[in-house]
């Protein structure tokens, strides 16, 4: 029965799957394993926008963190679980590399999450002051949904912005948050505020987070239009 060819598939099957794991989990450092729990934390944070207000990036510089470096702990860093806040409308996970604690918020239906460097993630919350650099969008070149409604696409034409990428690029290109236009109060979906520049002109976004992407309700555009 021991030598059964059963057996020894059953034996060869999870002698390769052994070998399988350990390449995953030493030479792939868990990168491809999107079902542990640490790596759906960080494909969650890498599905928004990552934002650093600007108080933050003061002392980012001071501590020599760069904005790759930021990114590089969502790939590669490891999750404190124990020191993450877990629960609740507004989460807070700790990431930590080379010996940096970087807190990731996440806000209740929000496409946004804001890096801080508070010791401790009690103390890590959404800014609602000042505004933030944009240093992550999520790989979706459709990301931008602009509202069919006419006075959405009037000023989309007032622009010149009939394609959403265009409007994608202008945000990569210098977009910004403006924490104190952003109400993540606001049910069921909170309302978050983008600007950017377009022109010289700063146009301003009210958008929402709506199946993965940036929906945007309306724009605020620094001229009369004949848009109602």
């Amino acid at each position: 029965m021991s030598n059964s060819p059963w057996l020894r598939r059953l034996k060869y099957y999870g002698i390769g799957f052994g070998i399988g794991m350990i390449f995953v989990f030493f030479f792939f450092q868990n990168r491809g394993c999107s079902w542990l729990p640490g790596n759906r934390v960080k494909n969650s944070i890498l599905d928004r926008l990552v934002v650093v207000s600007d108080s933050t990036t003061n002392e980012l510089k001071k501590r020599g963190i760069s904005d790759d470096f930021i990114i590089s702990a969502l790939n590669d860093g490891d999750v404190d679980f124990n020191g993450s806040q877990k629960h609740g409308d507004s989460k807070v996970y700790v990431i930590e590399k080379d010996g940096e604690r970087l807190n990731f918020t996440l806000p209740y239906e929000s496409f946004l999450t804001e890096v801080t460097l508070d010791a401790d993630s009690k103390d890590a919350a959404t800014s609602t002051t000042g505004q933030g650099r944009i240093i992550h969008f999520p790989l979706d070149e459709n990301l931008v949904y602009p509202d069919s409604n006419s006075v959405v696409t009037c000023q989309q034409d007032v622009l010149g912005l009939i394609n959403p990428k265009d409007i994608l690029k202008l945000l990569k290109e210098d977009g910004k948050v403006d924490f104190s236009k952003t109400d993540l109060n606001i049910r069921p979906k909170p309302e978050q505020y983008l600007i950017f520049k377009k022109d010289d002109k700063e146009i301003g976004i009210k958008a929402i987070w709506y199946k993965n992407k940036v929906n945007v309700t309306s724009f605020e555009i620094p001229f009369e239009t004949d848009c109602q």
